[in-house]
């Protein structure tokens, strides 16, 4: 995709015009060559060295800092406990689990039986010790995902990451043998997905030829492997194109656990908008779905989907956010003409979030007005679904953990604020609901509450949030307070359980809030859609209202206000640092996008032209002008400090951003602090110390702005 202000239309009128519409709202720096391109190569000589020097500035201030070392040493107390609740994972009529300690920093993959897991100190058999598999094959190994074949779940493919890029080399695993597999499939580092066919074949989008892939680095290209064979064999089953929008095309697989096989390929149009297709043998059809979906699951050869917009069907309609269901064998048939059920309809307040089969019935999370709830839903003998409401805690958030389609089991997380993270077993075919676990507390909540409030935005629409406070707190604009936010790709911030932040902010006597702005999904799709591209600023916008609500009600002041967001939310802070300076004394920018006029140049950055428009495009050039924090940065304005922060490894987002927003900072003599985590992908750190060393960094930067 062209990024300048060079754009190619048949009439040279239309080109003077669409110039002077761009250049008219374009700061004069986003006009300029930009002297900081080379802080783009990411593995450059120059660039990693001003990475180093600029660590060793942060790191002298900020680890000298006396509160440095308590704070490291909670945080990675915290990431290496061993009474953490372990995840579980239903496979090959086991309990399995990947588990980070001291001990084992890179991770270890584990299994057990559900008796044994359900007592307090399960027995545990190691399956794969990725620490002792990194140090024999001397490499940074790192688990990012595995995909197992239905339905003995004895193979699996296992995504291995060097460091914690998103590029993975995928490599066929035996569980009963505990061992990969020396003559099984193998597919060298790439980004690239992969789903079992049947036991001896795979469907694999990849980088089959160089530079067969999409402007944002994902493959688009399906081919089916067979065992034995070499991959320069495997046959073309689906072909995208380069302009391909989102992640790259995808291949997947459900199953209902009774016998029923459905294979799929999602090809992403933009960001937010797919096609997909039904294989069936060497046959590929489309279906007759709207573009905006996501399918699910599978059960008694129903597919469940979740709408994204709104799909008339015949003299139905079925409203945007709602799940619904279609005939697996009518679709092989007619993959054009679907018939759909209804399971659940949202109301104004409510969003559908995720489902999951067992054998016989679908469980569903939802929130309303950012609440969780939990169903479960039966197909009936008449085509229609009976629903159930789960009997969980209330004002908490409801998670899906995993399900098992070969019975009727399904594990659910319970958490909020204050009530420490606990996980259920549901058996849907007697309907027996189990706490099995439960966190110990991991800070003194006694003394905190959690109220739920509403800011005005600049539209006036309600803009609801959350704080986390001490019982007696006095209204008096005193508390150091650290306000968060995303406000992007529909993704829903609800309340959680966070040890760090009780440990290292609460009991402290810091106040935490967090914002439900434009952007997320929260409620529903129609939230997200309203700060899309050019109408973006709203986001912005709801995130200031919060602030200036939280000082209105003397929650906090300027003066203790701090923020803080990560990927798109780091977006969100640049965006607020360079708009409101006057709104906050502490910022912390994580792994952030912050030149919005070449982010498609950088890492997947043209995956997310659907969220954020592209340059190509004059009016949402000219909207990215305005708002990109890398062109707006003013000399001679009094912006708070930030803490800029990223990783070299991180192939998603990009160091890139961070660094050239740094750079200008101290070209403009504005202070700041900066520091590049060297392992771990689009995240704070690949092994529990770097994850606790960037959280006591983040801090004891916020105590040195808040508290001091």
């Amino acid at each position: 995709m062209l990024f300048c202000w060079e754009i190619r239309v048949v009439s040279i009128r239309l080109v003077i015009s669409a110039c002077v519409a761009i250049c008219i709202e374009v700061p004069a720096i986003a006009q300029q060559s930009d002297p900081y391109v080379w802080l783009e190569q990411v593995n450059g000589t120059q660039a990693l060295s001003w990475v180093r020097s600029q660590n060793a500035k942060t790191v002298a201030v900020l680890e000298k800092d006396p509160r440095y070392v308590g704070l490291y040493n909670d945080a990675r107390a915290i990431a290496e406990a061993s009474d953490r609740i372990p995840v579980p994972n239903f496979l090959d009529g086991a309990i399995l689990n990947f588990w980070q300690d001291a001990e084992h920093v890179r991770g270890v993959w584990r299994r057990t039986s559900l008796e044994s897991y359900r007592n307090p100190s399960p027995q545990w058999t190691t399956v794969l010790d990725l620490d002792a598999l990194a140090a024999v094959e001397k490499a940074n190994w790192f688990l990012r995902d595995i995909t197992c074949g239905e339905p003995t779940e004895h193979r699996c493919m296992l995504s291995l990451s060097d460091g914690g890029e998103d590029a993975i080399t995928v490599r066929e695993f035996d569980l009963p043998s505990r061992h990969f597999v020396s003559d099984g499939f193998v597919l060298p580092r790439g980004k690239q997905r992969t789903a079992w066919v049947g036991e001896n074949s795979l469907l694999v989008a990849r980088e089959w030829s160089p530079g067969e892939l999409t402007t944002s680095g994902y493959p688009f290209v399906v081919k089916k492997v067979r065992r034995g064979h070499p991959l320069s064999e495997a046959q073309e089953v689906f072909r995208g194109t380069p302009g391909d929008g989102g992640y790259g095309v995808s291949p997947f697989a459900l199953d209902d656990g009774i016998g029923h096989h459905a294979m799929f390929i999602r090809r992403p149009l933009t960001t937010f908008e797919s096609e997909h297709y039904l294989v069936v043998g060497d046959t590929v059809a489309r279906l007759g779905l709207p573009n905006k979906v996501d399918i699910q699951s599978l059960i008694a050869e129903q597919v469940v989907v979740k709408l994204g917009e709104s799909w008339k069907v015949g003299r139905a309609t079925f409203p945007q956010g709602s799940l619904i269901a279609f005939d697996l064998n009518a679709a092989t048939h007619d993959p054009q003409h679907l018939k759909p059920t209804l399971l659940f309809a949202p109301g104004s307040r409510e969003s559908v979030g995720v489902s999951t089969a067992t054998r016989d019935a679908i469980v569903v999370t939802c929130l309303d007005n950012v609440r969780g709830r939990a169903f479960v839903f039966r197909p009936q003998p008449d085509g229609r679904w009976n629903q159930t409401k789960l009997d969980l805690p209330e004002n908490a958030t409801i998670g899906i953990v995993d399900s098992d389609i070969h019975s009727n089991r399904a594990f659910l997380s319970v958490t909020d604020f204050l009530r420490p993270s606990s996980l259920w077993l549901f058996d849907s075919g007697n309907n027996e609901l189990a706490q099995v676990k439960t966190l110990p507390a991991k800070f003194n909540a006694a003394r905190q509450e959690v109220e739920q409030f509403e800011a005005s935005s600049s539209d006036g629409t309600q803009i609801p949030y959350f704080v986390v406070h001490p019982k007696d707190m006095k209204l008096d604009g005193s508390h150091p307070t650290i306000l968060y936010a995303y406000g992007g790709f529909q993704l829903s911030e609800t309340p959680s359980y966070s040890a760090t932040i009780g440990k290292l902010w609460l009991e402290k006597g810091g106040v935490y809030v967090l914002a439900n702005i434009r952007g997320g999904g929260e409620f529903g799709p129609a939230w997200h859609e309203a700060g899309l591209k050019t109408h973006r600023q709203l986001i912005y916008d709801d995130f200031a209202a919060v602030a200036r609500d939280l000082i209105a009600r003397r929650i906090t002041s300027t003066r203790r206000l701090g923020i803080e967001g990560g990927s798109n939310g780091g977006l969100l802070m640049g965006v607020e640092f360079i708009q409101h300076p006057e709104l906050w004394n502490a910022v912390d920018i994580q792994v952030p996008l912050l030149d919005m006029l070449r982010y498609e140049k950088i890492a997947a950055g043209t995956s997310w032209v659907g969220e954020y428009g592209s340059v190509s495009n004059p009016a949402e050039a000219a909207f990215l002008a305005r708002i990109s924090p890398y062109a707006n940065i003013r000399r001679g304005v009094n912006y708070p400090e930030p803490f800029i922060w990223t990783t070299t490894k991180d192939d998603r987002v990009g160091p890139q951003h961070a660094r050239k927003f740094a750079a200008r900072l101290s070209e403009y003599g504005i202070p700041y602090l900066f520091y590049e985590v060297t392992e771990g992908g689009h995240g704070s750190g690949a092994n529990l110390e770097e994850k606790a060393h960037t959280i006591a960094l983040e801090m004891t930067y916020f105590a040195r702005k808040l508290i001091d």
